[in-house]
């Protein structure tokens, strides 16, 4: 194996994810996803600090870009517009791996202490969201409100997102569109479809 490894990160998802989708996360070793992509265990372990990270790596980029982004919104947003906004402005780190996106919440949807980590990484999500709307003025009870029920709505617009098999519709349209049935149902008039 060659001292110097290009994309040995991204190799490393990619071996990990067939890995993972062929065997079972429980069933694969480090070794097996290192030997996969062409690395050594030590290359592994420089990027990731167990396996599951390698599905997981992302949330501390995730949740700092959706506090900046509701920090940086226009002051006369509403609480949800900006939570909106802030969703809206993570769909990003997702369109461009909607494949992988995909693969990995089946990876995940197959094991339930993978399931109990995605909850803990929404959780950190919710709370970094809570601050943010703090930080705008909204006391935290409701700031914390606020950031549960924008969380619940990117779950069901990722769920959605995933779910279209067409993939005719981007994330972002699926934030909006969950969070505009969320204001309804706020608004005691329940959504038709």
């Amino acid at each position: 194996m060659s001292r110097w490894e290009p994309n040995a990160r991204g190799r490393l998802e990619q071996a990990a994810l067939e890995l993972f989708e062929r065997k079972g996360f429980d069933s694969t070793t480090v070794a097996e996803i290192a030997q996969h992509a062409g690395l050594t265990e030590r290359t592994f372990f420089r990027h990731f600090a167990d396996k599951r990270e390698v599905l997981f790596s992302a949330a501390g980029t995730l949740r700092d870009s959706l506090a900046s982004t509701v920090d940086g919104a226009p002051a006369a947003l509403s609480p949800m517009e900006a939570v909106a906004a802030g969703l809206v402005g993570i769909a990003a780190m997702f369109e461009e791996r909607r494949d992988m996106s995909r693969r990995r919440q089946a990876v995940i949807d197959a094991n339930a202490e993978l399931q109990e980590r995605e909850l803990i990484k929404l959780a950190a999500l919710a709370s970094a969201l809570a601050d943010a709307l703090h930080g705008r003025g909204l006391a935290a009870p409701t700031a914390r409100l606020a950031a549960e029920a924008g969380i619940a709505a990117f779950r069901v617009a990722f769920e959605r997102w995933i779910g279209d098999d067409a993939g005719e519709r981007a994330l972002a349209d699926h934030i909006r569109e969950s969070v505009d049935e969320l204001r309804t149902l706020a608004g005691g008039r329940a959504a038709t479809g």
